[in-house]
Parts: C-alpha cells; sequence; structure tokens
C-alpha cells in the first residue's frame, strides 16, 4: 500500500526583492495510512511551510509531493487542514459553520448533513447547533473547526498547532478528543506543535527538523504503550519522560547550531 503522504527531495525558497531565503531544502517524508506524526524544530525550519506544501497551497521550488498516490497540485477535499485560529463566521450558526466544507465541495446533502449533526454530538456540542460562535468557549469554536474539517471525511488532516491559543485544561481536553476521533476514523495526520510533550502524547513518530535550512535531524518513534493510551494519561506512563528530555536535548542543540 502506498504512504498517504509522500515528501521526495523537496526543495523551498522564498524569494524577497533583493534575495531569496531557502526554507527547506532536500526534504523526503513518508506517512504510512493511520499514522499520527508530529513535526517539532526551532523557529524557522519550515514546519508551517512543510504543511502548506502538502496542502497543495504552496508549490515546491523542486521536487515532487504526493497525497494517496497522486501529484500535489493544488487543494483537494482529500485534505483538511486545520489552523491555531478557528476561522468561524460570526453571522453563521454552528452548524452552518460546521456545513461550510461540504457546501465548497458540493457535497451538501441530507445524509451529509446528519452526519455532521451527529458529528457535532460526539463533540460533545450537541444543543448547540443553532447557537453562534460569540456564545461559545474558545474550546468550543475549535471543536466545531475541528467538526468543519472532518466532515468532508478527509483521509489526510494536518494541523497547525490549533491547541496553541487554549487555556492548559481545555487543550489537555482537546488533545485527548482529537486522538480517540482520528484514531477512531483511521485518519492520517500531520500535527506541527512546539509543545514537546503534546507530540509525544498523540504521535506515533515525532520528527524533529533543523533549520537555516530545515531538514529532518531525527526521528524519534514513540514507544507502543505511550501511543495506544489517551494523551493525558500517556504522559504519566514509565518512558515518557525520559523521551522528552531526549527530544529536548536533540533540540536544543539545534537550537544552538543555528546560532
Amino acid at each position: 500500500m502506498l504512504p498517504i503522504v509522500q515528501l521526495k527531495e523537496v526543495t523551498h525558497a522564498y524569494l524577497g526583492d533583493r534575495e531569496a531565503s531557502l526554507a527547506i531544502e532536500n526534504f523526503s517524508l513518508h506517512v504510512e495510512a493511520g499514522e499520527f506524526v508530529s513535526l517539532v524544530g526551532p523557529s524557522g525550519c519550515g514546519k508551517t511551510t512543510l504543511l502548506s506544501i502538502i496542502a497543495g497551497l504552496l508549490q515546491p521550488s523542486r521536487g515532487e509531493v504526493f497525497v494517496s498516490g497522486h501529484t500535489v497540485s493544488g487543494p483537494s477535499p482529500e485534505v483538511g487542514y486545520m489552523l491555531q485560529q478557528d476561522y468561524l463566521f460570526p453571522w453563521r450558526t454552528i452548524l452552518d459553520n460546521a456545513l461550510l466544507g461540504l457546501e465548497l465541495t458540493g457535497r451538501l446533502n441530507e445524509i451529509s448533513r446528519q452526519k455532521t449533526i451527529g458529528l457535532l454530538g460526539e463533540m460533545g456540542l450537541a444543543g448547540k447547533e443553532y447557537a453562534y460562535p460569540a456564545q461559545l468557549s474558545g474550546g468550543m469554536r475549535q471543536r466545531v473547526a475541528l467538526v468543519r474539517t472532518l466532515s468532508t471525511n478527509p483521509g489526510l488532516l494536518l494541523l497547525d498547532e490549533p491547541f496553541s491559543a487554549l487555556d492548559y485544561q481545555i487543550k489537555l481536553q482537546l488533545e485527548d478528543l482529537v486522538s480517540e476521533t482520528l484514531r477512531r476514523r483511521g485518519t492520517t495526520a500531520i500535527l506541527v506543535t512546539h509543545d514537546l510533550s503534546e507530540a509525544i502524547a498523540v504521535s506515533s513518530r515525532v520528527i524533529l527538523l533543523q533549520p537555516n535550512p530545515g531538514k529532518i535531524r531525527r526521528i524519534f518513534t514513540v514507544p507502543e504503550a505511550i501511543r495506544s493510551t489517551p494523551p493525558l494519561y500517556a504522559r504519566d506512563l514509565p518512558g515518557f519522560a525520559e523521551l522528552f528530555h531526549e527530544v529536548w536535548k536533540e533540540m536544543e542543540l539545534a537550537g544552538r547550531e543555528k546560532l
């Protein structure tokens, strides 16, 4: 079976008025079906650039990008993208916001509408369908954004620090909810985060990048006992703290070498 994501020798440079800035260089990565992979590393290592390239929002300067065996040439319903901001329209109800992806892809019908209502219920939002975004907490709004993303049933979910603006307790609750939801649906996911604890708790692999230009420095495989446990409780398991310090030490080295 082909990997869900394949990056082959991908290089991307941003062009300014007077110079070019190399964001990533000769970057290769495979992500298998059902995997949850996290990208971590110092600022400037190209994490968000990589997500944008996989999503088809950026065309790389060089290299090949495939999702589910198909060359990425632009945005696709096959790929869902969840950001730190929820970007809910304040004049639309929660249900109407959640249905937006289906509307834009021409797949809104009574069956998909009912499935979306069911997904809102799974996210603890039953009874909130006709409320407006201003009436919801930040954590609830992010749940709506997740439902909007999942309603189109993407095979790949890209997550760019979606929990970083939330209170710590809400952040932990959403980590558990998202991790369990994706595991149950068999969705492949790539998370960008600055939180090493979060990366280890939710992932099967943690990929540490080094900057200037962005390259893979080291890949850490998360032990099965940790990755099969809900993120909140995974943090208390034997081996979690040791892996955290191993990743932290390697990231510190990458950051110092940048200077």
